[in-house]
């Protein structure tokens, strides 16, 4: 069994969680005001299961409701800067925040009948509370999200309002303060839109369903099973991370979360076996990357796509996101297998691998999420799936005395997911305002028009404009935030060109996640560096390289939408899959410079080639790249045990 001491302790974690994620970086109160925010995350999740149970809570007055817990909350628990303020006491104006939170969160519930009896029609009140609401929404998403959203939040809303001195095809009407706030505060199409809706359903019980399991210690678990699966192997450390992550993403909502919580296990022993700091830390933020791209939560996107393609269900984006992810993830392994064979690294011993017996008795801890994705196959609604997950967690855990769940952990795992939601209700928030400006101004297609034009209307060209746009948007956001920034932005570009829209919102989803390893920001990568000790920028380069699948898969299910399960014969759609799998081990070898044995340069280029061609879905491609494929294998071979290299 691996030592204790190989793992970093829980303060390094916390430490290096507050650094990369903002979500994290939270006061630490004690006393009377540790016992408010307990009793107001409590109330949360209560107020939230009743709402999904019952059903029957108005949907404008459950979102302010879900928006005021939310603001008040994170008010209260993260400062205004995490340098100059203790994390042991709040000060005076965020008492104040707080409270005028509570009455933003109470104006719609206590004026429901007004409000909607006016139409519209704004009165000084009603503008004084939209107001704040926005101003108190922007705030609360820099403390509890970070800056890069609520920037962009910021200059969406002065486009809004600017819009008669925009240039060129930017240009429109323009809002005055009262339509601006009416649109932002008073419909369905701005904070109070979407994607908070979705936020104050189906995210919030599906985060509430991930800290249930984290109380039956299914974390742990996630590690153990990959250890007794993938220790022994070559390189063992690095796949064990690979296969935990992508465990760990079918309940994680954060890429930074899950490189820590993973990574301070699995990095230390991929350093103890002669991996590189940087290129442990890379493996890990790959790896932990992937798990939001992992059915069935998918970083919670999934479930904002359902709303923003329309037509679709949950089951159908689950499903169809199901082989690109497992490609991801078997790319990676490729290149750390090679990476492993390239430096000579071994697998773990017996002694440092977990009691195989001891891991498999507690196999029926992973029965709740096989139970989620048994109700979303079999129709039943996302939200009552859900509910009905929870349950059969509580449920399972029972089976042995050290997974139960009893009523404290059940108190503690409410509380739990509330504070795991704070800061995706203020990303949504913040999201919903970008969209109302998209839709009110019609911006979304002003954009898109432009790409296309830029492109020329060549549909690769787009997609390469889309996924710049994509990765620059994407940087520094959250996962659910940067989906509707890059959907709303980047997306209609890839539609106008006659793309499904499934395929296309994936394509900009999978760019906007690939930003938290893509340099200079990736912050799964510095997150992952901080617990390696290795150099950021350079684990990034690495954990980029490591995700090459990331960058190519998405132009291969636009191309050939068979690979998302559209419109496909399963013969075809094996013949797809096992020559993008064979194409990945050819650019993994390509890139890693190793395969039976080193390459040479030009032997790297030909398997890089030879993987793209596998990659790219068309007949003459395929069998060109196949060609080369064996030809390289058959060299290979038949060179690996001798002194010189050479072509066979």
């Amino acid at each position: 069994m691996v030592n204790q001491h190989e793992t970093l302790t829980v303060e390094k974690q916390q430490e290096i969680l507050e650094k990369y994620d903002p979500d994290s970086a939270t006061r630490k109160l004690k006393g009377s005001m540790g016992v408010v925010v307990f009793v107001g995350l409590l109330a949360f999740s209560i107020f939230q299961l009743y709402a999904s149970i019952t059903q029957t809570v108005p949907r404008q007055v459950l979102l302010s409701i879900h928006l005021g817990f939310a603001l008040s909350l994170i008010f209260i628990l993260f400062p205004a800067s995490r340098k100059m303020r203790k994390k042991d006491s709040v000060v005076w104006y965020d008492y104040i925040l707080s409270i005028l939170a509570v009455g933003v969160g109470a104006y719609w519930p206590l004026m429901l009948d007004t409000i909607v009896n006016r139409v519209g029609v704004l009165t000084t009140l009603d503008l004084t509370v939209g107001t704040i609401g926005i101003i108190l929404t922007l705030e609360a998403t820099r403390r509890a999200v970070g800056l890069p959203i609520t920037i962009i939040a910021t200059l969406f809303i002065a486009y809004a309002y600017f819009g008669q001195s925009m240039p060129g095809f930017l240009a429109h009407r323009g809002l005055n303060f009262e339509g601006l706030v009416n649109t932002m505060f008073f419909t369905s199409q701005g904070i109070l839109g979407t994607p908070l809706y979705v936020s104050a359903t189906f995210i919030f019980l599906f985060l509430l369903f991930g800290a249930f399991l984290v109380k039956t210690g299914v974390g742990q678990y996630f590690n153990d099973l990959a250890l007794s699966i993938a220790g022994k192997r070559i390189g063992g450390p690095a796949k064990v991370a690979i296969f935990s992550s992508a465990l760990q993403g079918t309940i994680s909502g954060s890429s930074v979360a899950n490189v820590v919580t993973s990574g301070s296990f699995t990095i230390p022993m991929m350093k103890r076996l002669g991996y590189r700091k940087e290129f442990a830390g890379a493996v890990e933020a790959a790896a932990s990357t992937g798990g939001q791209i992992m059915p069935p939560v998918m970083g919670a996107a999934a479930f904002l796509m359902v709303e923003f393609i329309g037509g679709i269900s949950y089951w159908d984006i689950a499903k169809a996101a199901a082989i690109p992810a497992i490609l991801y993830f078997s790319g990676i392994w490729i290149m750390t297998h090679f990476e492993a064979k390239r430096v000579g690294l071994k697998g773990l011993t017996k002694e440092q691998l977990p009691n195989r017996k001891e891991v498999l008795s507690k196999i029926y801890l992973l029965i709740p999420i096989l139970l989620v994705i048994f109700l979303l196959m079999s129709g039943v609604s996302v939200m009552r799936a859900a509910l009905w997950s929870i349950v059969g967690t509580i449920v399972v855990s029972a089976l042995r005395k050290d997974t139960r769940i009893g009523f404290k952990k059940i108190i503690e795992a409410l509380v739990d997911g509330a504070r795991t939601a704070l800061s995706v209700a203020a990303a949504t928030a913040s999201a919903g305002i970008i969209v109302g400006v998209v839709t009110k101004t019609g911006l979304g297609l002003k954009l898109a028009n432009g790409l296309v034009g830029l492109a020329n209307e060549q549909l690769l060209l787009t997609l390469f404009f889309t996924m710049l746009t994509s990765i620059v948007l994407g940087m520094g956001s959250p996962t659910t935030a940067n989906y509707v920034i890059t959907s709303t932005i980047a997306a209609p570009a890839i539609i106008l060109l006659g793309v499904p829209a499934l395929s296309a919102h994936l394509f900009v989803f999978y760019f906007g996640i690939v930003a938290d390893i893509t340099p200079p920001v990736a912050l799964a990568a510095f997150a992952a560096a901080g617990v390696a000790g290795g150099e950021p920028i350079r684990t990034g380069v690495n954990a980029s390289k490591l995700a090459i699948a990331a960058f190519v898969i998405p132009y291969m299910f636009v191309l050939s939408p068979e690979l998302l399960m559209i419109d496909t014969t399963i013969p075809y759609l094996i013949w797809v899959v096992f020559t993008a799998f064979t194409g990945m081990i050819g650019i993994g070898a390509g890139i890693i410079g190793y395969w039976y044995r080193k390459l040479y340069w030009f032997e790297r280029l030909l398997a890089v080639a030879a993987g793209l061609m596998l990659m790219y879905p068309e007949g003459m491609s395929d069998t060109i790249g196949m060609i080369l494929f064996v030809i390289l294998v058959v060299s290979q071979i038949m060179t690996k045990n001798k002194g010189k290299y050479r072509l066979a």
